[in-house]
């Protein structure tokens, strides 16, 4: 997959898009903070009710196969807003990192080309993005003035809706606008209990608990608690399409609604898994769309967002200063009236990972590279002496705090349960390999196994090939690079040494929620 130079095809495609509907279109990007690709009403979840996913899945398309390269937080909306993959952004490809001034945004570049652009309460983050200065606006101007009262303490204050609104207020009368929704749901913490108490759901209406967690009430309870703050994001998500409705604004609006990463729970979040890394994906533009109400299982990655809103809105990114873009657009889907597969190029996607959350021996992180195709999924761990989720002493910090989290801790010592803590904070193989089709939550490593041998050479080569033609450190000898860049911030600097060394830390469990401070027994 080389890097792809878009000025031949927008000026065709801003012709055909302006003779369709008269003016370039609007671009509302909801994304939710924490969520698995199957956990949306549309995807055929009953405990997770989203009825506005859904519609825009019923009246747009519903992407089967979308996944972000790296699951977390910082990089993963670095590579939404660049078009890039994390290991093309050097210190971006970290969570938690100084944003490198020499990567442009696509709504900087929609500012520039006469879109009023904003955002609702989480951009980018967390990071810290400066140009001369100043803070650099990498999702617009922020509009989080507006707050409401929550169902529970652990939701955002700020109204989302009335914020989008106070946005639409303020832009000029046929001005095209560019929205980042960035909800803070369903990140972690949760208030415990909520999904019982406030969503009108039971214990039994999880279809199913994973095998690599125990099923008890803890974690049924925990999962509950998880779908009420996707059913409240759903909810803002509501408001806004109805707004859009009234102002008239609805038809040429692209409307995306996705998730940044997994759920945060253990062995999800954080990891480059199957429900690390695919997220759930519906995307509605009624004047852009040939015909709508189709599922698409082309493999999509978050690198395709920034080309296909640039293209769409006729403007030629890198003319516009942009690095060359590794992503594709989407507007040959949009265009099209097939389901299933669409663009049969589109067969394959990379994923991987460099330094997330703190807690290691000098700042290290835990680098992968990975790549799924035709429904197996191939990773690499390049240090496999390094703890996955974190060292032990300090918490295994890449996960986080949870009730579900607890538990797996707590059983560590019991033969019984040991397997769960294994599975999610035990060491790991140099390679693993699965078939996601019947192996969704990955626990049957097919490495080893002489059926499989061919494939895994075949995947390696394509992985390894395509790594060193986007200029991947990793496949340079020059790795090292990303755990050498400085963190952020400054709480979490040599955070390991600090923490072993007695300091007292102004953070000591940085995400941890009240529920695991109070079950520490396993770090004595």
């Amino acid at each position: 997959m080389l890097l792809l130079s878009l000025a031949g095809v927008v000026g065709c495609q801003k012709a055909e898009s302006e003779t369709a509907t008269g003016k370039r279109p609007n671009i509302l990007f909801a994304i939710m903070d924490d969520a698995s690709f199957p956990h949306v009403g549309a995807g055929g979840c009953t405990w997770v009710r989203t009825p506005h996913f859904d519609r825009v899945a019923g009246e747009g398309i519903l992407f089967t196969n979308a996944y972000t390269p790296n699951a977390k937080c910082a990089p993963s909306r670095s590579s939404i807003l660049t078009g890039r993959n994390s290991w093309q952004l050097e210190e971006a490809a970290n969570h938690w990192c100084f944003f490198p001034q020499k990567f442009k945004t696509y709504p900087e570049v929609l500012s520039e080309n006469g879109y009023h652009v904003g955002y609702t309460d989480k951009g980018w983050a967390p990071g810290i993005a400066m140009k001369a200065g100043q803070p650099r606006q990498l999702t617009g101007k922020e509009y989080s003035e507006k707050t409401t009262a929550v169902p529970t303490k652990d939701i955002s204050i700020v109204d989302y809706a009335a914020n989008f609104e106070a946005f639409i207020n303020d832009k000029k009368k046929g001005e095209p606008f560019c929205f980042w929704y960035g909800s803070q749901e369903p990140h972690r913490g949760y208030e415990y209990g909520s999904g019982l108490a406030k969503g009108n759901k039971n214990l039994s209406d999880i279809e199913e608990v994973y095998d690599f967690w125990p099923d008890n009430d803890t974690v049924r309870t925990d999962l509950l608690d998880y779908a009420f703050e996707i059913e409240y994001f759903d909810e803002q998500l509501g408001k806004m399409l109805q707004l859009l409705e009234e102002k008239e604004e609805l038809d040429n609006t692209i409307v995306v609604v996705t998730s940044d990463n997994g759920m945060p729970f253990p062995r999800i979040k954080g990891q480059e898994y199957e429900l690390s890394n695919h997220l759930p994906l519906a995307i509605m533009w009624k004047e852009g769309m040939r015909q709508p109400n189709r599922v698409v299982d082309d493999m999509i990655s978050f690198v395709d967002f920034a080309p296909t809103f640039l293209e769409a809105a006729g403007v030629d990114p890198e003319a516009s200063g942009m690095m060359p873009i590794q992503g594709r657009s989407l507007l040959n889907i949009f265009s099209s009236s097939k389901s299933g597969v669409v663009d049969p190029g589109r067969d394959h996607v990379l994923i991987g990972k460099e330094r997330h959350d703190i807690g290691r021996p000098n700042d290290q992180g835990y680098p992968i590279r990975g790549i799924v195709k035709g429904g197996y999924l191939l990773v690499k761990n390049f240090e496999i002496n390094r703890w996955p989720a974190g060292d032990p002493i300090t918490g295994y910090l890449n996960c986080d705090g949870s009730p579900t989290k607890t538990v797996l801790l707590n059983g560590r010592t019991n033969p019984e349960t040991f397997k769960y803590w294994e599975w999610s904070f035990g060491k790991r193989p140099e390679y693993e390999l699965y078939n996601i089709k019947e192996d969704m939550i990955c626990l049957n490593n097919l490495v080893g196994d002489k059926e499989y041998t061919g494939l895994m050479e075949a995947l390696k080569h394509q992985l390894f090939s395509e790594l060193k033609e986007q200029g991947d450190p990793r496949m340079l000898d020059n790795g090292h690079v990303f755990d050498n860049y400085v963190y952020a911030n400054p709480k979490g600097v040599n955070f390991y040494e600090r923490f072993v060394n007695g300091e007292k830390m102004e953070t000591p469990w940085v995400n941890a929620t009240d529920f695991e401070k109070n079950n520490l027994d396993h770090l004595k």
